[in-house]
Parts: C-alpha cells; sequence; structure tokens
C-alpha cells in the first residue's frame, strides 16, 4: 500500500489522489520569499498554501540541505559547488538578502529543519530530490531514509520527485512506501514505461513545453499531471480546465485568490 492511500499509476488504473490541492508553492513561495528558506515556507502558508515544493542536494558531508543550484552563488553569498561544502559551511551563508533586506541572515535550512517546519505547519510537501552531479542514487537513498524515519503516516501527505530516474529508484528501494513523481522538460517518448517501472504515481511536466490536447489525452489516461511553473491566474485556470491535477506557482496568492 501507498502512504496514506495513493497508488502507482498504471494503464487503466488512474490513481485516486485525496488530499491533493491544485495549487502547489514552488519553492515554498519563490516569488514572495527566497527560494527552499524556511522564511519561503512560512510564506507560502501564510499565503494560503496548503501544500510546498522544495529541493533537496547534498552537502559535501552527505546532510541534505534545501537548495535548487549545484552552485551556491545565486540564492546565496557563498560560492562555488553545494558538494564543495559541509553543512556547517553552507548554514553559515546568507541565503536572504539576494531577496531582499527582510531577509537577510535567511539560512540555507537542513532538509530535516525544513520537514519540522512543514509538519508544524500543518502543510503537504513536494520534496524534489534534486541531486548534484554523480550524487542521484545517494541523494534519493538519504531523503527516503530520513522521510520513513520522521515523517508520520497519519500526517500530512508527502510525495517525492526527481528528474533523475535513478533518484527515484532509490527512493524506491529505501522507502517504497512513499509516492513519487517523475519529472521532465518535455514529456519523454517513455513515460507510460517509465511511470510504471519507477513505480511514479504522478508526472510532473513543463507547462511551456505541453500543449493542451497532449495534457487532455494524458487526463483521458488517468495520468495525474503536475505543471510548473504558472503564475498567471489565468494560464492556471486553463491547465486546471484541460485536467492537469496541480500547478506549481511561485505566486500562491495569486493562484488562490483568482479561484
Amino acid at each position: 500500500m501507498r502512504e496514506n492511500g495513493w497508488q502507482p499509476w498504471w494503464p487503466g488504473n488512474p490513481p485516486a489522489l485525496p488530499g491533493l490541492a491544485p495549487i502547489i508553492g514552488h519553492r515554498g513561495a519563490a516569488g514572495r520569499a527566497p527560494e527552499n528558506t524556511l522564511a519561503g515556507l512560512r510564506e507560502a502558508h501564510a499565503l494560503g498554501a496548503r501544500w510546498v515544493e522544495f529541493d533537496v542536494m547534498l552537502t559535501g558531508d552527505r546532510v541534505p540541505v534545501l537548495i535548487h543550484d549545484e552552485t551556491l552563488q545565486r540564492t546565496t553569498d557563498g560560492r562555488g559547488r553545494v558538494p564543495r561544502h559541509t553543512a556547517a559551511e553552507i548554514g553559515a551563508l546568507d541565503a536572504g538578502s539576494w531577496f531582499g533586506p527582510r531577509f537577510r541572515g535567511e539560512r540555507v535550512p537542513t532538509f530535516e529543519q525544513a520537514l519540522s517546519l512543514v509538519l508544524e505547519l500543518g502543510l503537504h510537501a513536494n520534496v524534489e530530490v534534486k541531486p548534484a552531479t554523480g550524487l542521484a542514487a545517494a541523494t534519493g537513498e538519504i531523503v527516503g531514509g530520513i522521510l520513513q524515519q520522521v515523517w508520520p503516516a497519519s500526517g500530512p501527505r508527502v510525495l517525492v520527485s526527481s528528474f533523475e530516474r535513478e533518484a527515484l529508484a532509490a527512493v524506491r528501494r529505501t522507502a517504497p512506501q512513499l509516492p513519487r513523481g517523475l519529472l521532465a522538460g518535455r514529456l519523454p517518448a517513455d513515460w507510460a514505461s517509465a511511470l510504471r517501472e519507477l513505480g511514479c504515481t504522478t508526472l510532473h511536466l513543463d507547462q511551456r513545453r505541453l500543449g493542451l490536447p497532449r495534457l487532455n489525452e494524458l487526463a483521458a489516461q488517468g495520468v495525474p499531471v503536475l505543471l510548473y511553473t504558472v503564475n498567471a491566474a489565468d494560464r492556471a485556470r486553463e491547465l486546471l480546465a484541460a485536467g492537469a491535477a496541480a500547478v506549481f506557482t511561485d505566486v500562491p496568492d495569486v493562484l488562490l485568490t483568482a479561484q
């Protein structure tokens, strides 16, 4: 059985996804607070989001932290590759000033710090395994192991996604009860076999690269399609009406207000 009753997709057997909200805060609420930070998670909650998505990568000493890029300079005052630094070194960096003075001193949180806050706020979470080069299996294994230890089966829902199939396979080996989502830019030619082989429940795609007719077809086949990144209310309504199960957004307040 899947955690909280979520089952993998299979042709002719579309999974029910009780509890999935149509609007998911992307990297917390990346348009309103620095991405992949505790401040961003709090902001998403304050704006009314029930679901949040964030990225997890391993540091050089194999501690999972919330960060999107393999290099530090875009979202912190550090430089260099994440795997070349320890968790303590990355945790000392400023991850908020780049976004605005109100967030000066915001830190890169560890995965466990983020999970603690998400559970405290009662948020559901899409954890994206974002491995640094060569660390897909290790990242998936560590993320899956931590979730297996700390995430309550009777609590909010959690979904683990990744572009890296090796990472999803590692999550499956480590914590097979966790629902998984396959991420891609364009719809892969082998999407159906990949979902089956990896035991995935959801398919996550770039909304700019998926036409409405193809989205209609996927929805008709019972595939739960989650689309990123949608920041215009009209576009969100169009995609959801065409069959998308959910959309990721940097500005959850904009989309939620328009519902």
